[in-house]
This record gives C-alpha cells, structure tokens and sequence, in this order.
C-alpha cells in the first residue's frame, strides 16, 4: 500500500502582513465590539474631530472609515451628518458584527490599501496599528490616489516608537502586530504622499483608555 503523504504545513501569516490582521482580528472583534460599542460618547475630543471633518467635507461627499472595526461607530456617527460613509476592514467577522450593529448602515469587507472609487473624505481611526510602520508611506500614497484634489484626510493614532509583535493591549491573550507613530512621521508621510496638513493636535490619554497619547491629524489631498 503506498505511503499517504501528510499535508504540508501551512505557514502562519507573516506578522502585520493583510493575512495576519485577518487573523488576529476575526478573533478578537467579539471582544472589542463589548469593550467600545459606545466609546465615542466619553471622548469628547474625538467627537468635535470628527465633527470638524464632516464639516470639512462637501454634503453628501463619499467618505470611507478606513479600519471600521465590528463597532461602526465612527461609520455611523458621519452618516448621521450627512456623508455618504462606507466602513471598511479586512475582518470578515468585524464587518459582520458592524452590520449588526448598525443595520442602517454601509459596510464592506476591503483592504484600506487598496481603494479603487474616488473618495471625498476618508478617515483613519486607529487604523494603522496592525501594520508595519514601513508601510505607512505606501498606505498614505494610496489614500491620496483614492481622494479627489481637495479630499478631506483624518488620521487618529497612538504615539510612540512601538513596531511589532506584543501582546494584545486589550488583553485577548493573543499575539499582535502593533506599530505606533510619532508626529513628525505621520507629518512627514502625508506630506510625501501629496497633502497639505491642516493641523495635528496631540491630546493626553482620557481616564480607562490605553495609557498613550493619541494624534490627530487633518489634511487636505493636494492638486493631482
């Protein structure tokens, strides 16, 4: 009788790969969506940013929520202004969860690298820190491509020096990618990609939050 040979091994996604996010998040969306289904209401800061920039942002403009996550609520706080809004993420399960949650509401299942619709406005909360800060210039150049000249760019991410694999900060008991970002770097892509920045404000760690400052950047998609 001939050998039966076993199955190659499939290899585990390389750390802060499309792949690993997939993976990382389709675990722990369930968790996150119990933790800040309603985190908006005790940030108030986040709320005048991102009511700022649908201000910004012609009415009825197409926006995506780049990194939606299984809450949607940063999805469905700019269609209550007005905003043609698709949340996107990679995660089948996060996307799923954010339909659920918000029935009303547009979401698909998309890389944010990999836009292909003229966009208006887009927007980055939290979004950046399951990939490698390497790619940070190449994610900021497709978001240009993605936007139309005097398109509307809002980043909101974690500062520091961190990239790479540590333990889930939320505490899932998994190992993720997490990069971080300075000021200056986040300044310095959008600039390299094309945008004007509008301002970039730093706040201080709200109490029960992730003892980490958080940036705020706007920008606006220069002429192509």
């Amino acid at each position: 009788m001939p050998d039966t040979p076993f199955p190659a091994p499939v290899p585990a996604p390389v750390p802060g790969s499309a792949a690993d996010v997939v993976r990382t998040w389709d675990a722990r969306a369930d968790q996150y969506l119990r933790l800040f289904r309603d985190e908006l209401q005790g940030k108030p800061f986040d709320l005048e940013a991102l009511d700022a920039f649908a201000g910004r942002v012609v009415r009825g403009g197409r926006v995506y929520d780049a990194g939606c996550g299984p809450c949607g609520h940063v999805t469905e706080f700019l269609a209550a202004r007005g905003l043609d809004v698709l949340g996107i993420d990679l995660s089948p399960r996060c996307v799923g969860l954010a339909r659920r949650e918000r029935p009303g509401r547009r979401f698909a299942v998309m890389d944010q690298r990999e836009i292909a619709e003229p966009l208006d406005g887009l927007v980055s909360y939290y979004s950046l820190h399951d990939q490698r800060k390497g790619q940070l210039a190449g994610t900021l150049a497709s978001w240009a491509g993605a936007l139309r000249p005097g398109g509307q760019l809002l980043i909101v991410a974690k500062e520091g020096n961190g990239d790479g694999v540590v333990d889930d900060p939320l505490g899932s008991g998994l190992r993720v990618y997490w990069a971080e970002f300075t000021e200056y770097e986040l300044r310095a892509a959008a600039g390299e990609a094309g945008f004007r920045i509008d301002d970039c404000t730093v706040r201080e760690a709200y109490e029960g939050e992730i003892p980490t400052r958080r940036i705020y950047l706007s920008a606006v998609r220069g002429a192509a």
